[in-house]
């Protein structure tokens, strides 16, 4: 029986990613002047489909939305009882139908073409009425169902989603849509964060900043990490400016060369050169800027090179950035 699971899984894969890789022929000149009418359009992109086709529809409306392009979904039995009114003449309707004929879509079809609102069509049948009626027509024809049945939507379904997201990513490059305009489209959760967060938001500062003066001693610099709990310190001269960083890791070099820390300035075994960081950085940059260099903390300074807070790898754990 396991065997039986494997096998009929394998084979559905296979004849999914078939499906695919035929998806590469049809996207031609009409894929072009599609993703040209949606550029040009100066509404939203409504996106319309019955059942599987519906729920693949909502898909599609939710990444177009996420990356740039303004769209919604449509349910076509709603929209013959008033839904309709959603749309505007400043749209294009996206339809989807797998065989190119479903009822609730062509029924929508006259009203359609008398408001002047352009279609874009996606089927599995160019010869359909929906492609026939279309002012642009995307092919997503596959050659069989994964089902055994050869009945439940399943190759076809896969090949819309796959065309949809060819969609989306098209005119996301076409925008120049960069990550700062994806976060504002995904301001909760995790990704939100990552994309969002700036190390003003989320550095010590203030009291909280760990800082002593190239002058202290060692111990003062000591008692400076253990109080303020960031396991470094910043080091400053006497005008307050940034010249270097002492961490945990410094001490156990310090302490292993067997260095007064009672007497010893920071100063003289502190080293010079450091990462630095500024407020408007983002998180997500703090955090490859100390993967990159093998660092678990930072110092934020200000234009002046004034140290204004400090973070380390934990606060960006905290935070879910890392």
């Amino acid at each position: 029986m396991t065997s039986s699971f494997i096998s009929s899984a394998l084979r559905v894969l296979h004849i999914e990613q078939q499906a695919i890789a035929n998806l590469v022929t049809h996207i031609d000149d009409n894929f072009a002047i599609a993703c040209e009418r949606i550029l040009a359009c100066e509404g939203k992109v409504v996106v319309c489909g019955m059942g599987k086709s519906g729920h693949i529809g909502n898909k599609i409306a939710a990444t177009l939305a996420s990356t740039g392009t303004p769209s919604f979904f449509m349910h076509p039995g709603e929209a013959s009882h008033g839904d309709l009114g959603m749309l505007s003449k400043q749209d294009i309707l996206l339809a989807i139908s797998n065989s190119g004929e479903t009822n609730e879509l062509l029924a929508l079809l006259p009203v359609i073409k008398r408001l002047g609102i352009p279609l874009i069509a996606m089927s599995g049948n160019p010869e359909s009425s929906l492609a026939r009626y279309a002012d642009v027509h995307l092919c997503i024809k596959v050659e069989q169902e994964a089902c055994s049945l050869g009945l439940a939507p399943t190759s076809s379904t896969t090949a819309t989603v796959v065309m949809g997201d060819a969609l989306a990513v098209a005119l996301l490059d076409a925008r120049g849509f960069s990550e700062d305009d994806f976060a504002l489209s995904h301001p909760g959760g995790s990704l939100g964060k990552k994309l969002l967060l700036r190390l003003e938001e989320l550095m010590h500062k203030g009291e909280r900043l760990p800082c002593v003066t190239a002058e202290k001693t060692i111990i003062d610099a000591l008692m400076e990490i253990s109080s303020k709990g960031l396991g470094m310190t910043a080091i400053v001269d006497q005008q307050g400016k940034l010249v270097s960083i002492f961490t945990d890791g410094d001490l156990r070099r310090v302490l292993d060369a067997r260095v007064d820390v009672y007497q010893t300035p920071i100063g003289e075994v502190m080293t010079r050169k450091c990462k630095t960081a500024h407020p408007d950085m983002l998180a997500a940059e703090a955090l490859n800027l100390m993967e990159t260099f093998k660092i678990s903390g930072l110092i934020v300074v200000d234009e002046s090179n004034t140290p204004v807070g400090a973070l380390n790898m934990h606060d960006l754990l905290q935070a879910g950035i890392a």
